[in-house]
């Protein structure tokens, strides 16, 4: 879920799945409540600065996106990296943990090569498969030669590969759990953006599928790619490649724009652009068990606890 409304008025609430749990987030606080495997529940809350506001050039459209993606990942990495410690933290010195205590964390800097790995598989998979293929194809049939043929067989490979990987994914024991939190997630912050009480009952009332999703994010850059590769006036691999890895920012800030506008106009032709994201959250979001919906709210509460505690103004987006 990204936070992707910055207007100083409105609390908008996002979050993501983790290892048995969700995290959970708003303008200036967040939370992750995780279930151990002796069924205690462990959280962690911190205060944050939304990075518009630490870092001024990031209120601009274009890169704001880019400013709001760098720290939803950070602070991913993070909730991640606790939730994974909770869930193998059962017992301490061979004697069963109590359920405050906390796991230690791993240093923020064994997060740094994680995240490298993940850009230069995004940059294998999804820009130098895709147009080594189609390539390839090239030399066979002469018809996707043409720029703008070969630039929609290049998008049809990459949401292909995007579909299986995630469908691959969603065929594990233990992903698909985490897809039921973060199914658990989408619940609550409906629920909350409802006005009606957040509880398990009502949160189970609404569906998984929100267009301020991550997945929706995804999917909206991969179709903006289409167009935007059509323009690029190269015809070798190697200038057609290099191009597009340094189209990536500007293709985040203009995606980012889009849902922006989208998620504050629901109903609008412009939200027509989330609708691909939503379909694929069939596959990313599962429905989830009255317990995991609990661990949810959980985290919400615990993140509204702290964004009270520190003056902010609890309004519904």
């Amino acid at each position: 879920m990204l936070p992707i409304l910055e207007a100083g008025e409105e609390t908008l609430v996002g979050g993501q799945a983790v290892v048995e749990g969700v995290m959970m987030r708003a303008p200036h606080s967040y939370c992750v409540a995780v279930r151990k495997p002796n069924g205690q529940l462990v959280t962690s809350e911190m205060p944050i600065e939304r990075i518009s506001e630490k870092h001024k050039i990031f209120k601009y459209p274009l890169l704001r996106g880019l400013g709001t993606l760098y720290q939803a990942l950070k602070l991913g990495g993070k909730a991640l990296n606790f939730s994974a410690l909770a869930s193998l933290d059962e017992e301490k010195d061979g004697k069963p943990n109590a359920g405050n205590d906390k796991p230690k964390e791993v240093p923020g800097w064994t997060m740094t090569l994680p995240v490298i790995f993940s850009f230069l598989f995004f940059i294998f998979m999804y820009k130098f498969v895709p147009l080594f293929l189609v390539t390839r194809l090239a030399k066979v049939y002469p018809v996707f030669e043409g720029r703008v043929v070969s630039t929609l067989a290049d998008g049809g490979i990459r949401l292909a590969l995007l579909l299986i990987l995630l469908y691959g994914f969603s065929k594990l024991k233990d992903m698909r759990r985490m897809f039921q939190y973060h199914g658990a997630e989408h619940k609550v912050v409906f629920n909350f953006e409802s006005g009606q009480p957040v509880t398990i009952e009502n949160a189970q009332r609404f569906t998984t599928f929100h267009p301020r999703c991550g997945t929706s994010f995804l999917v909206v850059v991969f179709l903006l790619a289409i167009p935007l590769y059509a323009l690029i006036p190269f015809d070798g691999f190697a200038a057609k490649l290099l191009s597009r890895v340094v189209l990536i920012p500007l293709l985040i800030g203009i995606s980012y724009e889009l849902i922006f506008y989208a998620a504050r106009k629901r109903g609008s032709l412009l939200a027509l652009l989330t609708a691909p994201g939503l379909w694929t959250q069939r596959i990313t979001t599962k429905p989830p068990s009255d317990d995991q919906a609990a661990v949810a709210i959980h985290a919400l509460e615990g993140a509204m606890a702290l964004e009270k505690s520190q003056g902010g103004q609890l309004v519904i987006a």
